[in-house]
């Protein structure tokens, strides 16, 4: 059985799909990005207070 014969509902589903899995992967973008950035920042104060 085909669940797709209205070429409609599979043009839907498979923008849906496409949007979301756009979303996520640039959700995870920016929190691994921001991680980084925090990451980053914590070292720099680690190293300025042990050069002091």
């Amino acid at each position: 059985m085909n669940l797709f014969k209205n070429k409609k509902v599979f043009w839907l589903v498979t923008i849906i799909s496409t949007v979301a899995a756009l979303t996520a992967a640039l959700t995870a973008f920016f929190i691994v990005r921001e991680k980084q950035k925090k990451d980053d920042e914590e070292l720099m104060e680690y190293l300025d207070s042990s050069i002091e």
